[in-house]
């Protein structure tokens, strides 16, 4: 049975930082691809990064470009976003989801919330 868990979110102030992790099980994490998401209330939901499955290539979307790292441990089976310089317009519910030949699997999500 697949399961990712994900923690890590809170109440930042505009300028702080915090780290997510998504612990998962279940599945070969290491042979796969892993990605966090988000999603704004009122909004879709958006890819925030990408990490390949031995975490030579990374990819981001462009408004966190320079402020947020997505990496990995697959002997931890986790992976995790590490998000500087939080602003208000990040403040959304983050999942990490996994691509397998068998489907995509989602998170259950961390809250974060940005603001003074």
């Amino acid at each position: 049975q697949v399961q990712l868990v994900e923690s890590g979110g809170g109440l930042v102030q505009p300028g702080g930082s915090l780290r997510l992790s998504c612990v998962a099980s279940g599945f070969p994490f290491r042979w796969y691809a892993m990605s966090w998401y988000r999603q704004a209330p009122r909004k879709e939901r958006e890819l925030v990064a990408h990490i390949s499955s031995t975490g030579g290539v990374t990819n981001y979307e462009d408004s966190v470009k320079g402020r947020f790292t997505i990496s990995r441990d697959n002997a931890k089976k986790t992976v995790y976003l590490q998000m500087n310089n939080l602003k208000p317009e990040d403040t959304a519910v983050y999942h990490c989801k996994a691509r397998t030949p068998s489907g995509d699997y989602w998170g259950q999500g961390t809250q974060v919330t940005v603001s003074s």
